[in-house]
């Protein structure tokens, strides 16, 4: 298992990505937009939100620093805009700490199998700190 920060912006996404990039010599490994994401009928994307960064991962050193842009619509409060995401390649381990955190919190999002990912979910603990649950591999 990883701990990994994950950045969530303001719409600044593809700033803040230069910005890393310059000021910690970090490399884009992936960067995903909205617009690229399949569509989801439940939740209709924006046009003005298409190329907001759904997803992206910066190699900076020997660690990884993930980010996102908000979802459109989703309320952004700068100060709370950091989480971690626990990165494993075991959807049963995910479920376990996903289960385990969730214990006296708040779900953000259930943990189930998306597009990319077997097991991802998101969870704020009882001492308000927001976890991302994420299952690499393929699904």
């Amino acid at each position: 298992m990883r701990l990994i920060p994950y950045l969530v912006m303001n719409g600044n996404g593809r700033e803040a990505i230069r910005f890393y990039e310059s000021a910690l010599g970090g490399q884009v490994l992936n960067q995903l937009s909205f617009g690229e994401m399949p569509e989801n009928p439940e939740f209709p994307l924006p046009p003005d939100a298409k190329d907001l960064v759904s997803h992206a991962v910066i190699q900076i050193g020997e660690s990884e620093l993930m980010l996102s842009d908000t979802f459109p619509g989703q309320p952004h409060q700068t100060g709370n805009q950091v989480t971690i995401c626990l990165s494993l390649n075991d959807p049963e381990k995910a479920r376990q700490y996903y289960e385990a955190l969730r214990e006296g919190g708040r779900v953000n999002m259930e943990l189930q199998e998306t597009f990319f990912s077997p097991a991802y979910g998101s969870v704020m603990d009882k001492f308000g700190v927001t976890f991302q649950i994420y299952a690499e591999g393929s699904h």
